[in-house]
């Protein structure tokens, strides 16, 4: 008798974070990915829940990448019992060491906040995990070297579960993953990438498999193509012809280093004036050093990584993030969180919403609940640090900018599928996106597709 292997959806299922996918095979039990819930209260509110099975009895985690929406719960696996192998990519470690120490501090800040203003539900209010919890996290990660399509050699042997990563263009280091288990060969696609990003390489075409787990992040929706230099040009002229700055919330990997790029060389062509620009966050900096050791996984070569960091004010202290308030002619300012959510970005918000001639310009995917979809919803109000500031700025969001691969991107990766799968489980993406995403497939590609809701459990 073959082996009995399931399938259970305890995060991305109904929603676009959290994801975590519990494969087991007969008594063995591995994770796929192990992400943070993000956006509403109710979503955050799950990364409390203790998780469905007892964390000791899982061998190991396969990252896709390092988003924390994919690894960002790991320190609270760990605290809570797991003591496995975390297998990923050489970049996905570099990236979460940044990531995981960075989550912890603002955990633990969040709660001693709460705790000197006292407006906890919880007396004390504790971290969901220290940076403690992520160091020994860290400790257990295993690096993987890429497969490629046309060498399909395993990176992972463990017994009768086999994993192959191989590059899905996302962000550096990102991957899609070849799961070979009890005799199925299940395919994860992670976040999958777009064949034009800025500055990170189209995805490798997917391989055979008899289960597909694809993401639906853009799964209702198309970038729009028009011509990006011109569009961001556009916005920054516009906003520095009338005196005002322009603020970026960037997510710290990946988005931030497009962005750079895109300005910097706005700026070197000549079609935006000479303005200053501010990098003004610890990780991105980190993550932005860290694209030149890892040159050879991007569009841009070492020489064009180098120019990233030229003319450009990288703030790491806090004092030099709050001189930028004392600039007085227009700048451009990169910070995060990409979504408004936390992070220095809230206080260039605070100084700057109120201000007609300034522009507030969103570069990638906002998450429903967040304080990013918030304004790019149009809201004249927002509530920041427990006040509310009244939004006079202009807001753009520039969806196609996004990391993510849309809807016919999605539809032409999966259609370089060597034959249809037998059940394709659309994830990751809110309700609305998932399901049409489902339609396209079925109607369009013809296979057999559905969307799981959360803690759905099936046998393959």
């Amino acid at each position: 008798m073959g082996s009995r292997v399931t399938l259970a959806f305890h995060g991305a299922a109904g929603t676009v974070t959290g994801s975590r996918y519990l494969l087991e095979v007969d008594e063995r039990r591995v994770l796929v990915d192990c992400g943070l819930f993000q956006g509403y209260k109710h979503l955050r509110e799950r990364n409390w829940r203790p998780f469905p099975v007892e964390p000791s009895t899982i061998e190991a985690v396969f990252l896709t990448h390092a988003h924390l929406d994919h690894s960002g719960y790991l320190p609270r696996l760990v605290k809570d019992g797991f003591s496995g192998p975390v297998y990923c990519t050489q970049a996905t470690r570099d990236l979460c060491r940044i990531l995981l120490l960075d989550s912890a501090k603002l955990q633990e800040e969040e709660a001693a906040f709460r705790n000197r203003h006292q407006y906890s539900k919880h007396q004390p209010a504790l971290p969901l995990y220290t940076q403690h919890d992520a160091k020994k996290a860290l400790e257990l990660f295993e690096v993987v070297g890429f497969s490629m399509p046309e060498n399909p050699m395993p990176g992972v042997s463990l017994g009768n579960i086999e994993v192959g990563f191989y590059p899905n263009g996302h962000i550096l280091g990102s991957s899609y993953l070849d799961v070979q288990a009890g005799g199925r060969h299940i395919l994860f696609s992670g976040d999958v990438g777009r064949g034009n990003d800025l500055v990170m390489r189209p995805p490798e075409f997917p391989i055979y498999c008899d289960y597909l787990v694809v993401e639906s992040t853009y799964g209702n929706r198309l970038h729009d193509n028009r011509d990006v230099w011109e569009v961001v040009g556009d916005i920054i002229n516009e906003t520095v012809s009338g005196g005002g700055s322009v603020l970026i919330p960037s997510f710290a990997v990946g988005r931030a280093q497009s962005m750079l790029y895109l300005i910097t060389e706005l700026r070197r062509r000549e079609m935006i004036p000479y303005l200053p620009i501010f990098l003004d966050s610890p990780m991105a900096i980190s993550v932005t050093e860290l694209m030149q050791r890892h040159h050879r996984y991007h569009r841009l070569n070492k020489t064009t990584c180098q120019q990233l960091s030229r003319d450009v004010t990288f703030t790491r202290d806090v004092e030099d993030s709050i001189a930028i308030n004392k600039v007085q002619v227009p700048a451009i300012i990169l910070s995060a969180s990409g979504m408004a959510t936390g992070g220095r970005v809230l206080h260039h918000l605070q100084r700057m919403l109120g201000d007609h001639r300034n522009t507030v310009m969103f570069a990638g995917y906002q998450a429903p609940g967040t304080r990013g979809a918030r304004l790019v919803a149009g809201e004249r109000q927002i509530k920041i640090f427990n006040r509310y500031f009244d939004v006079k700025a202009r807001v753009e969001s520039l969806d196609f900018l996004s990391a993510h691969a849309d809807r016919l991107e999605l539809l032409r990766w999966l259609q370089q599928l060597p034959t249809a799968p037998k059940r394709c489980f659309v994830t990751h993406g809110e309700e609305e996106a998932s399901d049409q995403f489902r339609i396209s497939i079925s109607e369009e590609l013809g296979w057999n597709a559905c969307v799981p809701d959360m803690g759905d459990k099936v046998i393959l």
